[in-house]
């Protein structure tokens, strides 16, 4: 997991660089289309969270997250004519995530793959298929082939924007910084010490923040097996937010700017108050720093695409962790690289 977390700028440099090109073909595909749905599990599924959150604030597209259970097990018949469905599996081979994409298609929609392999059933099923540029990836926990499927999501917004080049000067920083935020490891060990104090945490962030919320919470819970919650600010503050208290440790992610990292400071201080056991920060401004216990640096990139390297220190907490705690990694207990939903019945 390490090595591969080291990879990662030369993995996003790599699917930058492939995927770009292929901005006027996605544009032509979806010039008709109306909406976007989303296909995807696990990583893949925060990855599309991602995608559908700059979609809408930066490409003014409708978006959403379609349920695969609505195809695989409930064989919808639905009018998907106005539709571009991007189903996302870093495998390309979850028979869930194919089997949706197929049933899709066959109801309209047009179709877009983003997985890892480009050999793989889901990829040569779509119209287009945008594969990463991650290379292998052996430890079971996704990472290089995570920062590299939000790669894909950012051209795929910026193809269906008025200027497909907008966020482009941005994006070149995005490798240059996920190095930077490796090679520094500022205060990774200490949040890694802090989580380790309990058993009890939760993960918050909101907006284009907050699929990397969702997946340092199931980064925590696959390879540390922590029971962790991963929440939107919005929603941690409808209720759960009465279980804090000095057993759980919270993780707040932000980036530096945009309109949530108020909301973020104050939640801050808020589970302060309520006497959490501690409160570690990744990214945010020096306000947001100011207001956690731990406080780990994040990229030096705007909101819009502050998430491809916003995860890298909570991956590198997690691995720190997880050796802290004697587990291995690279392996956690009962997972395997490829993920069916609904196994087969031996």
């Amino acid at each position: 997991m390490a090595r591969e977390i080291a990879e990662q700028p030369a993995a996003l440099a790599r699917t930058l660089e492939s995927l770009r090109p292929q901005r006027p073909t996605l544009k032509q595909l979806a010039a008709d289309r109306r909406v976007v749905l989303f296909v995807a599990r696990g990583s893949s599924d925060n990855a599309a969270i991602y995608g559908r959150y700059l979609l809408e604030v930066h490409a003014g597209r409708a978006s959403g997250l379609a349920a695969p259970s609505v195809a695989t097990h409930y064989h919808a018949d639905l009018d998907l004519s106005e539709a571009l469905v991007v189903s996302v599996s870093q495998s390309g081979e979850t028979e869930e995530i194919v089997e949706t994409q197929a049933w899709a298609a066959a109801r309209g929609a047009r179709t877009v793959a983003v997985t890892n392999d480009g050999t793989s059933s889901l990829a040569g099923a779509a119209d287009v298929a945008l594969v990463t540029q991650a290379g292998a990836e052996k430890a079971v926990p996704a990472t290089k082939s995570y920062t590299a499927q939000l790669a894909a999501m950012a051209v795929l917004a910026g193809a269906l924007a008025s200027r497909p080049d907008a966020l482009d000067a941005d994006l070149d920083r995005v490798p240059a910084e996920a190095e930077r935020l490796i090679s520094a490891r500022a205060g990774v060990d200490e949040a890694a010490e802090r989580l380790a104090s309990t058993a009890e945490a939760l993960v918050s962030g909101r907006g284009i923040a907050f699929g990397t919320a969702l997946e340092a919470a199931l980064k925590l819970e696959e390879t540390c097996l922590r029971p962790v919650r991963g929440l939107s600010y919005a929603d941690l503050r409808h209720g759960p937010i009465a279980v804090v208290d000095a057993d759980h440790v919270a993780l707040l992610v932000s980036a530096a700017d945009g309109p949530m990292v108020g909301g973020m400071t104050e939640l801050a201080h808020d589970l302060r108050r309520r006497g959490a056991a501690a409160t570690v920060g990744i990214g945010g401004d020096t306000s947001f720093a100011g207001a956690v216990d731990v406080a780990v640096p994040g990229p030096s990139l705007p909101e819009l695409v502050a998430p491809l390297a916003l995860i890298v220190p909570a991956q590198l907490i997690v691995e720190s962790l997880a050796r802290r705690l004697g587990l291995n990694p690279d392996a956690p207990r009962g997972l395997s690289k490829v993920t069916q939903t609904d196994p087969a019945t031996p």
